[in-house]
């Protein structure tokens, strides 16, 4: 029988000073603003700081990874073990040619989307109507507006579990529709992306249109976790929760959106407990009248309360 993962207070927060803090609260790290604590939160300065971490923390410890917290859901219990934020030490972006760019992970995508545009490199505005960051969007393999991380993305790297730099390819990483097969424990620290040479006032242009289009039909301004579900083989989610009359549906806080139902809201102070309620929900209304199993998009994590 494998031992039980040792509590977090087997760290010492002195190793690594200030960015290593116990009973961590997460709300204000996700877009939903809800749900719990972290045990610990780990935000380290660099990729290194990392691969030090991963190396020297207690063996079977729990790691979870976060970006900005943009389709990611925290349980009301909080998160056991070590969360790691990767922020302000993962947000450089270099041109490497006319058509390729180094991104780091915790860069926002509709960043490197700029980015990229500004260095007249066209095939990467989908990236402006994606929230989150780029390390979230190579382990999900995000993608909008006709395009998406395997169809850009020339390599990663990584941490692994044990603390090592790796740099892993296309092929490598094993995409499929909205996930990847990044080895257990790996964190993604920067990505490799390769568009194509093109004007700048046309990118531009398809990115202005990418924002139109979104803040037209999507509750962006709201307290929401992105698209809540993925859409099945040959359905859309949305038409489905809609068919199924869960437009509007709402348990205390939480509600899902009338502007586009595949989107939760946090109307003001929803828990956790009631915004994952809500999609369980819709989930059962969905199967009952059209017979589909929808699979949460949303990153679900920690433990109930």
């Amino acid at each position: 029988m494998p031992a039980a993962p040792l509590p977090a207070s087997h760290i010492p927060p002195s190793a690594f000073g200030p960015r290593l803090r116990r009973n961590a609260a997460l709300a204000r790290n996700t877009w939903f603003q809800a749900g719990g604590a972290a045990e610990l939160l780990f935000k380290p300065a660099d990729a290194e700081d990392l691969a030090a971490f991963l190396r020297d923390k207690p063996r079977g410890m729990p790691v979870t990874v976060i970006g900005v917290g943009s389709n990611l859901l925290v349980r009301d219990g909080g998160v056991d073990g070590v969360v790691v934020r990767l922020g302000r030490g993962f947000t450089a972006m270099d041109a490497i040619d006319e058509s390729t760019i180094r991104v780091a992970a915790g860069c926002l995508d509709v960043h490197a989307a700029q980015f990229a545009a500004q260095h007249g490199i066209g095939g990467l505005e989908f990236l402006s109507g994606i929230p989150g960051t780029i390390g979230g969007a190579v382990a999900m393999n995000a993608g909008a507006y006709g395009g998406d991380m395997a169809g850009a993305l020339v390599g990663a790297e990584i941490v692994d579990a044990r603390g090592r730099l790796r740099t892993l390819t296309n092929a490598g990483l094993g995409f499929s529709y909205r996930a990847c097969a990044l080895p257990a424990g790996a964190i993604v620290v920067s990505a490799t992306l390769r568009g194509a040479p093109g004007d700048h006032a046309a990118i531009q242009a398809r990115m202005d249109e990418i924002r139109r289009e979104r803040e037209a039909s999507q509750p962006v301004r709201s307290k929401t976790g992105g698209s809540t579900f993925r859409n099945p083989p040959g359905h859309k989610a949305w038409e489905l929760i809609d068919q199924a009359g869960c437009r509007g549906l709402t348990m205390g806080g939480a509600k899902v959106s009338e502007k586009h139902c595949n989107f939760l809201i946090n109307t003001g102070n929803a828990t956790a407990t009631e915004l994952e309620a809500v999609g369980e929900e819709v989930r059962r209304r969905v199967k009952a009248r059209c017979g589909v199993e929808l699979e949460w998009e949303i990153r679900r994590i920690g433990k109930a309360a």
